[in-house]
């Protein structure tokens, strides 16, 4: 017969430490997040509906109209290579355009890197009081 002479011993329904970790409910938390962000992500995009015309090569030998350009830079306001003022800008676009209605033409704005946030606006809002809406801004890479 044997004596237990150190301490501590386990019982027949001892069932010691278990350091193993249970990752079962950790599994489950993330499919459910998985199911969750499959199901919300397709419903959170926004499309826009485009009902675009098709693109129709010019005729070969079709004359090409030059865009009309204000050339915003430091030394002034230009409409091609003319020089003019910003008072002067929307009686000089209307002759350079030629047209009965020149407002309703796109005219195109470049403008120099020094230029001053503030001489830019003067011009937009020179034009846009005027009528001249359909503005669009040249950008070019360096």
């Amino acid at each position: 017969m044997g004596a237990k002479l150190g301490g501590g011993g386990g019982g027949r329904f001892d069932l010691g430490q278990n350091s193993d970790i249970n990752v079962t409910p950790f599994v489950d938390v993330m499919l459910v997040l998985l199911i969750i962000f499959m199901v919300a992500i397709p419903a959170a995009t926004v499309s826009i509906k485009l009902d675009l015309p098709p693109a129709v090569p010019p005729p070969p030998g079709a004359k090409m109209e030059e865009p009309t350009v204000i050339n915003i830079q430091n030394g002034g306001v230009f409409i091609g290579e003319a020089a003019t003022t910003v008072d002067r800008l929307p009686a000089d676009l209307a002759r350079k355009l030629n047209v009965p209605d020149p407002t309703k033409e796109r005219v195109y704005i470049r403008a120099n890197r020094d230029v001053r946030y503030g001489e830019f606006m003067q011009v937009m809002n020179t034009l846009q009081g005027n009528g001249y809406f359909q503005v669009a801004l040249i950008n070019e890479e360096l």
